[in-house]
């Protein structure tokens, strides 16, 4: 279920073990933008892709979570070579798609966002959905849409096209989790292997609980669909020095795997990175991944990345500025 491992022959989003094959194998540009820590690319803004005020569907002035995806040889008689799926965060919320044929844009909203509300007769009714994470799940030629509401409630629809879904089921709740956990949410799922966990594919999201403190929480699945969770945290807020931490995203080089991650503002605002480890057990803080000060827009603050390459390249594409106060941006490596 791996994506290919070589976008100069492909133009396709990857995904996040195939990004990093990628760039391991020197589909990157030069190797002095090797720069950031793990031998990733040193990512550096490029532009602004969408603000709310450009957004005929805008009900609360405000976006979050960005997800990239390729569609060439995925999807039939696609709206342009990339779907950027993103959200509001307040109620009511609601799954957004623009497309465009460049991860450097111009994107173009649907006219009918949102394709996913807050209301789905019979399968829930919430005051918010947002964090949308769409994977594309080879086996079963889908688009796989992973999305909170509420924030203790991660859910799970299909679809063949990527703008119509179909319901499938929760995934994650807080009652999975050490008792005290009232937020388990912003999850992003990537095709991985773990042999000795029979499990094909891993889970990242954020974790909040009794003390208020947000960390870094994983699991692993053998079809994406039905989960088993670690109860202790992968990477906690005390390890990088941080009040929050939160929307994870996972890269792999070298035979390793990385978790990228953003500190809330108060912390510094920054994308961090952990390496885990081929198989999640090593925990090992490598310092800040993407400064927040690199971005015209990021104010202090970027957050929530989603990364894929196009014609060899790399991009990041991410929050920009304070939440619930900023953009979606675009950084090249």
């Amino acid at each position: 279920m791996h994506e290919p491992q070589h976008p100069s022959r492909r133009i396709l989003l990857t995904s996040a073990a195939a990004t990093t094959a990628a760039l391991a194998t020197g589909a990157s540009a030069s190797p002095a933008l090797a720069a950031a820590p793990g031998g990733f690319p040193d990512y550096r803004y490029v532009k602004t892709l969408l603000t709310p005020a450009q957004l005929k569907y805008n009900p609360t002035g405000e976006i979050i979570f960005p997800c990239i995806r390729g569609t060439k040889g995925r999807l039939s008689a696609p709206l342009g070579r990339y779907y950027l799926y993103y959200a509001p965060h307040d109620a009511p919320g609601g799954i957004c798609l623009a497309y465009g044929d460049h991860i450097e844009g111009p994107f173009t909203e649907y006219p009918h966002n949102p394709i996913v509300s807050n209301r789905w007769q019979p399968h829930y009714s919430v005051t918010h959905v947002s964090s949308p994470h769409v994977m594309w799940n080879e086996s079963a030629k889908e688009m796989w849409l992973y999305f909170h509401g509420e924030n203790h409630t991660t859910r799970l629809a299909r679809s063949k096209d990527g703008i119509t879904f179909t319901y499938d089921k929760v995934v994650l709740t807080a009652s999975m989790l050490p008792a005290g956990t009232n937020e388990t949410s912003y999850a992003r799922v990537f095709p991985y292997e773990l042999p000795a966990r029979k499990a094909h594919f891993v889970m990242l999201f954020m974790l909040n609980n009794t003390t208020n403190h947000r960390d870094i929480h994983w699991g692993w699945s053998a079809d994406a669909r039905t989960w088993t969770f670690d109860q202790k945290a992968l990477v906690r807020h005390t390890d990088v020095s941080a009040v929050n931490i939160g929307g994870p995203h996972l890269l792999t080089r070298g035979g390793s795997a990385f978790v990228v991650y953003n500190k809330d503002k108060q912390s510094g605002g920054d994308l961090m990175i952990t390496e885990v480890g081929k198989d999640f057990t090593l925990r090992r803080h490598l310092g800040r991944f993407y400064d927040s000060a690199n971005g015209a827009p990021d104010n202090g603050r970027s957050a929530a990345p989603s990364f894929g390459t196009e014609g060899g390249v790399p991009y990041m594409v991410y929050e920009a500025g304070e939440r619930l106060k900023g953009s979606i941006a675009v950084a090249r490596g």
